[in-house]
This record gives C-alpha cells, structure tokens and sequence, in this order.
C-alpha cells in the first residue's frame, strides 16, 4: 500500500493512469482498448488517421475489423466508397500504396468524409465490448484534419480529446459546436500572411452526415509544458477545459523547446533550466486535474506524482513497446533486444521534426536513426501532413516542409539552411507500424521516438521475454492504494486471451 493521499482517493470517474497517444499508429485501438479494459483511460492517436485506414484496407484487412467497423458508420454510402477504393482482399502483395491527397485549405468533402470514418473506425474498434473509457490525441500544429477527426471521434463515443505541440485555445469552442451540430469555422495558420482577407477559413459542416442524434461532448485535456500555458488555456479558451497534461521535456514524441536564448549540449541537444520547470502550486491552484507525463515509469514516481498533488500520471513509453502497441514487430524486438543489452540511447534532437519543436529520437539499426540509412533515402514530401502554409511572392496560399526535397524547398522560398537534418516524420512513423510505401530502392525506413526512460522497460519486464498493456498497469500501480490491489486488473496474458 502506498502513502495516503488526498489525491490517492481522488474522483473515481477520473483515470489515475492515461496511456500517451503515440506516433501514426503505435497508440491503435488495441493498445488503447487493453489499457482501458484494466479500468484506465486508453487512448488513440488520431495522427494521419486517413493514412492509417485506407493502408490497411490495402492490405486485406485480414481479420475484417476494418470494414466491421465501418459497417456501423451512420453514413453507409461514405464507407462503401472507401471500399470500393481502397480495400483490397488479397492485399497488396507488395506493390506500393494506392496514395490519397494531401490536405490544404481547399479539401473537398471526400477529404473531410475519409478523416471522419477513420476516426469513427478507430474510436469504434477501441471502445469494442467493455464498458471503459477512450481518447484520441490530435497535434495542434496539425490544423486542417483537425475538425472532421474531432466529429468521427465523436460519432464513436469518444470520451476524452487530448492535445499538444501548440496552444489549442480553439479546440474547447469546436468540441461545444460539433456537440451541437453546429458548422465549424477555424482559420489556418499561414506564414507570411499580413492580412486577414489572405488568411484562408477551414470550414466543416457536420449536418452533412445522417446523425439522428447530436454526440456527446468529450472531456478536453491539453497537453502543456508549463503552468503559464495552463492558466491561459484555463482562463481564455473558447470552452471548457476540464485538465491538463503537463509534460516534462523527457517525454517522448515531441517536447516544447526551452524557454529563453536556446542552448545546447556538445551533440546538439536542447538544454533546459529552471525556467522549464512546471510550478505544480500553481497547477493545484487552478483548481483542475492535471496528470504528469515524462518520465513517470516507475511506481515511485506514480506515487511521487499523486503526492505532488496530481491526479495521476500519463505514461507512453512503457505502453509504446508491448504486445499490443502498433510498432511493426520486428522494429519492437529491435528495440527490446537494444534494452537487454542496456545499448539503449534517445537524442533530443532540434532538427528532426519539420514543426521546430525538439524530437526524441531513438537509436535503432536501420532506422532513420542511423545516418547511412538517412542518407540513402530519396527526399520526397507525398503525405504532407506536417507542411506548412505560405502566401506565395504571386499571391494565393502554397505549401512546403524542410523535409521535401531542398530544391523544392528553395523554390518556395524556404532557406536551404532549415533542410538540414530533417526527417520524413510523416513517411517514418508510417514504416514503423508497418504501414510504409513501398519506393523503387525499397519500402521507406521507419523511425522510433520514446522518452528518455526507455531502459525503465528493462526493469518492468523483470527477466520476461514479452509483456502486454496489463503488465505495464500492474506494475505502475504497485503500492497506489486502490490500484494495484484490484482484482478486476488482470495480468497481460490473461487480458490477452481476452481481448483476443
């Protein structure tokens, strides 16, 4: 039993224990429905949802989920057009993916349509046959998918929307209009733009789709780094905040950069200080939940966070490398072998995401990781998730990312300088849950980010070959009063045999 806390006994209808929404994929609906079946929040990741879809429909979607799903979308002529697109019943058999447009301000409602249904089908299969709760974790630097995954989300049930790498001041005002069937408006972000007639308006009506009834609006909890952003967020969203993540700089995936004159270590790596450090009085002075994320992978520090005053903890690295995660298998036995042999390194690094927000960065063999591997792949941008939106020298409104080709780059009036160093974050997350293009020099190399604790799993797994998501809660709940004396949390070969 742990130390009694009043946070130890707090609101049951609160998750103590919140699974990181990861990567393209990693966090699926399997992960995120075996966390929720030990009575925590699971939670899926809504980046490139549309990718994620039409990529396993492609590939046979074998066991049917996909289009089990998708037959209890409200809409029955959107999904049987995907269908008839994309699914293919012997699969691939290797040749590449059948590709789907990038988007921009000008997506016409195929676009919006594919991003609800893939939403809807990722939510549905998460909340599949238990009575637990899911979210889904959009990146605010991605704008344009934002809306529609919110509303497909949301026709399945979703329970919780979770955000980070910006200030999602608008998300609260779009949960309330989508609840209320009402059309939502937002403007893109675009460099350069001085003017607001050149800035252009996303729009998303949700009465295009045959609802009988509104759905229900989930809980929102942004992701911050501070408590500053937190007590903006609380006291000027356009909605209802109902808590916050905060998320230390050892948290995987991206981080916020440090605050002040940027400083680094001899390989490059962000440095943060005093001034990066979260002021936890003032976060229980807001008078909301808050849950700590980065580095909580250890018993203690679960308690350490309950005792700081924090309603529980969001872990991503332990969950991102057991049975259930979407990381193709073989790059997961690469990564648990690396733990064994205690070889494990992640790098921070400034220059792998084309956002600008620092990046974690694990050494795998080949991987994006390894140069050699960075420096054969051809530079191409064909996903387009992470460009950015500029007002072109000739008017009208372009898009680029540094981690197109340089030439590409230049002629849009992008430094040659920002090129440097930067990954295919979209055609890399896709290769590590096994879902990359197949090129003329062959499939695109993956890319694994983790926290910084990624040796935590070394003791975790105590000597086990494997573990599933119900491992990671027991042995995180170890000691938290109420937690990890449950007799409804099963061990993972047990949830396992479960969840089938």
């Amino acid at each position: 039993m742990g130390i009694a806390t009043r946070t130890q006994i707090a609101d049951p209808a609160l998750p103590l224990l919140i699974q990181g929404g990861m990567g393209v994929a990693v966090s699926n609906h399997r992960l995120a429905r075996a966390v929720a079946m030990t009575g925590h929040l699971g939670v899926v990741s809504g980046t490139a949802i549309d990718l994620v879809l039409v990529r396993r429909l492609q590939d046979g979607d074998p066991d049917g989920e996909m289009r089990n799903a998708m037959a209890q979308f409200p809409l029955a002529a959107i999904a049987e057009q995907v269908l008839q697109r994309y699914f293919l019943p012997s699969g691939r058999r290797e040749r590449p993916y059948r590709g789907i447009s990038m988007h921009s301000h000008r997506d016409k409602h195929a676009s919006q349509d594919l991003l609800v249904l893939a939403a809807f089908v990722e939510v549905m299969l998460a909340k599949r046959d238990h009575h637990g709760r899911i979210g889904i974790n959009l990146l605010t630097k991605v704008q344009i998918p934002t809306v529609p995954t919110l509303f497909g989300a949301m026709l399945a049930g979703v329970d919780y929307v979770l955000m980070g790498a910006g200030i999602p001041r608008e998300v609260p005002g779009v949960l309330d209009r989508l609840a209320a069937m009402e059309p939502v408006e937002t403007q893109l972000d675009v460099t350069g733009a001085s003017a607001a007639g050149v800035i252009p308006h996303l729009r998303f009506d949700p009465n295009r789709f045959n609802i009988s009834s509104a759905p229900s609006r989930p809980a929102f909890l942004p992701i911050v780094s501070s408590h500053t952003l937190a007590t903006v967020l609380a006291r000027k969203a356009n909605g209802s905040v109902e808590g916050f993540i905060v998320e230390a700089p050892t948290a995987g995936g991206h981080n916020a950069p440090p605050r002040g004159t940027p400083t680094h270590d001899a390989i490059g790596q962000p440095l943060y200080g005093e001034r990066d450090r979260v002021d936890l009085a003032a976060m229980r002075a807001l008078g909301l939940p808050f849950w700590l994320a980065g580095g909580r992978d250890s018993p203690a520090r679960v308690r350490d966070a309950l005792a700081d005053g924090a309603t529980g903890v969001q872990v991503g690295t332990l969950f991102a490398f057991c049975r259930e995660s979407g990381i193709a298998p073989a790059l997961r036995r690469a990564v648990l072998e690396t733990v064994d042999r205690g070889r494990e390194f992640v790098l921070t690094s400034s220059r792998a995401s084309s956002t600008g927000y620092p990046f974690k960065v694990a050494s795998v063999p080949e991987t994006l990781s390894d140069q050699e591997v960075y420096a054969a792949r051809t530079r191409r941008c064909d996903l387009g998730y992470l460009r950015e939106a500029y007002v072109k020298p000739q008017g009208g409104i372009g898009y680029r990312c540094p981690g197109e080709p340089v030439a590409d780059y230049v002629a849009k009036g992008g430094e040659a300088s920002a090129t440097a160093g930067r990954l295919c974050l979209c055609n890399g997350l896709a290769a590590t849950v096994g879902l990359g293009q197949v090129r003329v020099a062959g499939a695109e190399p993956g890319i694994i980010t983790s926290g910084d604790g990624l040796g935590a799993i070394r003791t975790m797994r105590n000597d086990h070959d494997d573990y599933f998501a119900a491992d990671v809660v027991t042995y995180l709940m170890r000691g938290v009063r109420g937690a990890s004396d449950n007799p409804l949390i099963p061990n993972g070969r047990q949830l396992d045999d479960a969840i089938g």
